[in-house]
C-alpha cells in the first residue's frame, strides 16, 4: 500500500478532478476542508468514496438520494453540511 502522503496526493488529485466543476468544488472542497483532521479508517472511506460516480455522491450529498448503508456516518454527514464550499459573489 502507498504510503501516507501518496494517498492523500491521489486523494486530492482524485477529488478535484472529477469531470465537472460542480462534482470539483463539491468533493474536492469536502477534501481540502476536512482531511487534516481524517484518520485511516476516514481516509479509506474517502478513498472507496472518490470510486463512485459524481451524479451519485452529489445526490447523496445534497440529500436527493439516500446514500448506501457503506457511506452512512458522520463522514456523510459532513458531506451534507455543504460547509465547506466557498460562494463568491
Amino acid at each position: 500500500m502507498p504510503d501516507y502522503a501518496t494517498r492523500i496526493a491521489r486523494c486530492r488529485f482524485r477529488a478535484w478532478h472529477r469531470g465537472t466543476r460542480e462534482a470539483d468544488f463539491m468533493i474536492g472542497g469536502y477534501f481540502d476542508r476536512y482531511h487534516p483532521e481524517w484518520s485511516e479508517k476516514e481516509i479509506l472511506w474517502f478513498e472507496t468514496l472518490l470510486d463512485e460516480n459524481d451524479v451519485d455522491i452529489m445526490a447523496w450529498a445534497l440529500g436527493v438520494q439516500p446514500s448506501p448503508p457503506l457511506y452512512d456516518g458522520p463522514m456523510m454527514e459532513a458531506l451534507k453540511r455543504l460547509d465547506y464550499i466557498e460562494i463568491r459573489q
